[in-house]
């Protein structure tokens, strides 16, 4: 129990980036070691897609360029659980599906995004052990927005180039 209340208070929650912000329009590097910086960073990272309400969160809406992404699909369907994945790669995907996103790193937008319906996603957990997941749907919707993240990209690069001016705008002003 002692263990356990440490760690709370190591967890930290940390400030969403906003697009356009420089963190966000990068791809991150890979994770080469796990160490305890890993490790807090991704119980940050949980904390925080907690506390903003989301489905997922990838290291660099958090100021961190790593390919680190948490994802708790549960936050909206009520199934499913915590995922935690470094260096997540789309190994395989089929179908094709276009749905509205939302995104913590762009506030008060939607977009219609096309997505892959199903996907295999490789990499490793937090203790260096390889992982594959098969998902589908949501899930997989989840997957590639995350990884997205990891690669500079949100999801205004799905959306009309005047949708795309009237955010930045918004931004700019303060008014997001």
């Amino acid at each position: 129990m002692i263990k356990y209340l440490e760690q709370l208070e190591i967890m930290a929650i940390r400030e969403i980036c906003k697009w356009p912000e420089d963190v966000l329009k990068l791809r991150a590097p890979e994770v080469n070691d796990i160490d305890f910086g890993t490790v807090t960073l991704v119980e940050d990272m949980i904390e925080t897609m907690y506390q903003e309400n989301g489905v997922g969160l990838a290291a660099p809406q958090v100021a961190v360029s790593k390919r680190v992404i948490v994802i708790d699909p549960s936050q909206k369907t009520g199934s499913g659980g915590l995922i935690t994945i470094i260096n997540p790669v789309i190994a395989e995907s089929g179908g094709r599906v276009v749905e509205s996103e939302a995104c913590l790193s762009v506030p008060e937008v939607s977009v219609d995004v096309p997505r892959f319906e199903r996907i295999l996603v490789k990499g490793i957990d937090i203790k260096g052990k390889p992982v594959e997941i098969e998902a589908e749907g949501f899930l997989a919707r989840v997957f590639q927005h995350e990884i997205d993240h990891l690669d500079g990209r949100v999801i205004l690069a799905f959306a009309s180039s005047l949708k795309r001016a009237i955010y930045l705008k918004k931004a700019r002003k303060g008014k997001l």
